[in-house]
């Protein structure tokens, strides 16, 4: 068994689905049957019998079964997994979706069709569940080796046991791994580890650089999570990867994972669908180039260092990327960045603050008339605040990514209205 994690699952979703479709059953609604007809030999007469059209009766009640408490958790794992292709054409006679989840969601209905095929009573049986796992296995994985890499996450809190991110990637609590390596579930019991899952083609190795992929999806893991919540969020400085069930291989994760965590966020249960969704929508939207990447860029690195000046210019010069293009000198940050995150009657009071931190800097830079290392500390937290929403709302879509030209027409909107209020 490669995957217990989605055999636990797809299970605990069979058993509550079986209760679901005998109790639909229980309460008069009809199982349809189809007549079909068989030859015991040339001499014998033909034999009819009436075959459970399970599949159809488990396809009627989809918006049923997509209630149960079980369904979500079995859909992301299916998606996780992927290589459903194989499956699916050997399980669907057509129509297969292109999108991941509709896949995933398809691939579910026909497992749970094989684990109740030609069954009239929906009675979960252990051997059937077994054998409709192991030939969903065995498609998805034909031909590839599972690589699994473990880090620890840093400055999240998990209430639920695991929560599926999708494409492979699961958040969990240290003591739901199984058989991970001990390094890793070693720590305190909120301790949150990322575990992500990938097949390979067998015989593929060689390169000497099979967790590459890992870094470049753990890295859009740990900028999502910092923009998710103003804790931070970190990852240790190395892993553990192991491929087709082999040895756990300690590997360097490198600078860009590490970062300095100044709190834990605890996610609650209802919040998962929110973190997943965030940190989906992030990744997919990342720019590569110009000034939003830059700024995004330059936040991370400022989330990353361990002194506050530092910090504070970093994210200085990410918000002066995003809207100061014409240089410092121009003075033009302060009241912009007023406009997009301070109430009207709020922004002369806000502009005047932004305008001290960008003074301020010019003062940790020469080192004259520095303030103290707490002021530092809050001012550096305030504008990382700042920018972060600013980001955030961006990546989302609920801002214009002419950041300069929103709040250039924002403040003309304040000026006109100005007369008629006086």
């Amino acid at each position: 068994m490669r995957n217990r994690q989605l055999r636990a699952t797809l299970s605990a979703f069979a058993e509550e689905a079986a209760w679901q479709l005998a109790s639909d059953m229980a309460d008069g609604h009809e199982l349809p049957f189809e007549l079909t007809e068989s030859a015991s030999g040339r001499s014998q007469p033909t034999l009819y019998c009436y075959r459970p059209l399970t599949a159809a009766f488990i396809d009627e009640r989809r918006s049923i079964l997509a209630r149960l408490e079980t369904y979500l958790p079995a859909v992301h794992a299916l998606q996780a997994v992927g290589g459903l292709d194989g499956y699916l054409q050997a399980r669907v006679a057509q129509g297969i979706p292109r999108d991941g989840r509709e896949r995933a969601e398809l691939a579910l209905r026909a497992f749970l069709g094989r684990v109740f095929e030609d069954s009239s009573d929906f009675v979960l049986h252990a051997e059937r569940l077994e054998r409709a796992y192991e030939e969903l296995e065995a498609i998805v994985h034909e031909g590839v080796a599972e690589t699994v890499l473990v880090c620890a996450v840093l400055g999240i809190e998990l209430e639920s046991g695991e929560v599926a991110m999708g494409d492979g990637l699961t958040l969990m609590r240290a003591e739901v791994l199984d058989d991970g390596p001990a390094d890793a579930v070693r720590g305190d019991g909120a301790r949150t580890l990322a575990v992500l899952r990938w097949d390979a083609s067998l015989g593929s190795g060689g390169d000497g650089l099979p967790h590459d992929p890992g870094r470049a999806r753990l890295a859009r893991l740990v900028a999502a999570l910092r923009l998710f919540d103003e804790a931070g969020a970190a990852l240790t400085p190395v892993g553990w990867l192991r491929t087709a069930g082999g040895p756990w291989q300690v590997i360097a994760l490198g600078p860009a994972a590490g970062g300095l965590v100044r709190g834990r966020a605890f996610v609650p249960a209802a919040q998962e669908d929110e973190l997943r969704a965030f940190c989906n929508l992030v990744s997919r939207r990342m720019p590569r180039s110009g000034e939003l990447a830059w700024a995004l860029r330059r936040f991370e690195l400022g989330c990353t260092r361990e002194r506050d000046d530092d910090a504070l210019s970093d994210h200085l010069m990410a918000l002066r990327a995003l809207l100061e293009p014409e240089g410092p000198a121009s003075g033009r940050l302060p009241g912009r960045l007023a406009a997009l995150c301070a109430q009207p009657d709020q922004r002369a009071a806000f502009t005047a603050r932004v305008a001290h931190v960008a003074r301020m800097e010019r003062s940790l830079i020469t080192g004259a008339g520095a303030p103290e290392d707490a002021t530092v500390g809050a001012l550096s937290r305030e504008l990382a605040s700042h920018l972060r929403a600013i980001l955030r709302d961006v990546l989302c879509g609920h801002l214009d990514p002419d950041l300069r030209g929103l709040a250039d027409r924002l403040l003309a909107e304040e000026l006109v209205e100005a007369p008629t209020q006086a």
